[in-house]
C-alpha cells in the first residue's frame, strides 16, 4: 500500500556497516526516496565492496575505520552537522537487510504526530523465524524490563530501527562507540523525560552473518556492554 508522502522537508538516513555487499544495496535502494533527502553509510573499515555498492545506489559514504557500531553512526552524524541546511529528523536502520526499509514511513509518521523519538519494535511486528537468536530475545526481554524499572520508560525492543529529531538528537549527546549505541540512546532519551513510543516493525533474516549475534563472544561482549551502559547512567 503507497504510503502518503510526509510533510518533513528534510529527513536524513544514517546506516552503519560492515562489509555488507550483500545487502547494502537493497537496503539503500528500498528506503523512500521521496520522504528521504539524504541516505548516509557510516562504512566502518569495510574489506569489501559495501562502499562501492552503496555510491552505487545514490548513497552518501562517510569511512570511519575505528570499528564500532556506535562508531559508524556518529560518522554519519558528523557529516550531518557538517551540512548547511540540518534536517528535521534523522533516521537509522542496519545495514543487512534484516529490516524493511520501506517501513520508515510508519516511524516518521510517529514523529509527525508529535514524537521525539520512535523506535521500531521488532517485538510488536512480524518476526520471521530465526531472524533472532534466543540469546537476542531474552537480552531485548532484559534489558527493556530494566529501563522499565529503572527509568520508568516502556520499550519492548532496542531495536536499530528508529527515528528521532534531529535537535533531540543532539540533545543526548551520544558517545558510545560500539555495541552500546542503542540502548545509550533510549535510556538518555527516558532520563531527559523524551516523548517517545514504538511502532511495530517486520523483521527477516539478515543477508549474511553477524558480527555480534553471529558469534558467541559477540553476544557475550554485546549483552555486558548493554547491561553495563543501563547500570551506569542511573
Amino acid at each position: 500500500m503507497q504510503e502518503d508522502k510526509l510533510n518533513f522537508p528534510i529527513v536524513d538516513v544514517i546506516i552503519p556497516a560492515y562489509n555488507e555487499e550483500g545487502s547494502i544495496g537493497n537496503v539503500v535502494h528500498d528506503i523512500p526516496k521521496d520522504v528521504v533527502r539524504h541516505i548516509i553509510v557510516g562504512n566502518n573499515g569495510s574489506t569489501d565492496k559495501t562502499k562501492e555498492v552503496a555510491l552505487s545506489e545514490g548513497a552518501i559514504v562517510v569511512d570511519e575505520p575505528k570499528s564500532g557500531y556506535g562508531s559508524a553512526c556518529l560518522a554519519g552524524m558528523n557529516y550531518i552537522q557538517g551540512l548547511e541546511e540540518k534536517p528535521d529528523v534523522v533516521a537509522f536502520i542496519d545495514g543487512d537487510y534484516s529490516d524493511y526499509p520501506e517501513q520508515i514511513t510508519l516511524l516518521l509518521s510517529q514523529i509527525e504526530q508529535g514524537h521525539d523519538m520512535v523506535i521500531g519494535s521488532r517485538a510488536l511486528g512480524d518476526l520471521e523465524k530465526g531472524s533472532m537468536t534466543p540469546p537476542q530475545i531474552f537480552g531485548n526481554w532484559l534489558a527493556t524490563n530494566l529501563i522499565r524499572l529503572i527509568y520508568k520508560y516502556e520499550f519492548t525492543d532496542l531495536g536499530p530501527f528508529r527515528a528521532i529529531k534531529y535537535d533531540k538528537l543532539l540533545e543526548l549527546s551520544m558517545s558510545d562507540p560500539d555495541f552500546g549505541w542503542t540502548v545509550e540512546m533510549q535510556v538518555k532519551a527516558a532520563k531527559m523525560g523524551m516523548k517517545c513510543t514504538e511502532v511495530a516493525v517486520d523483521y527477516r533474516r539478515r543477508i549474511g552473518v553477524s558480527k555480534v549475534s553471529g558469534t558467541i563472544k559477540g553476544t557475550i561482549l554485546a549483552g555486558h556492554k548493554i547491561l553495563w551502559t543501563i547500570f551506569k547512567m542511573i
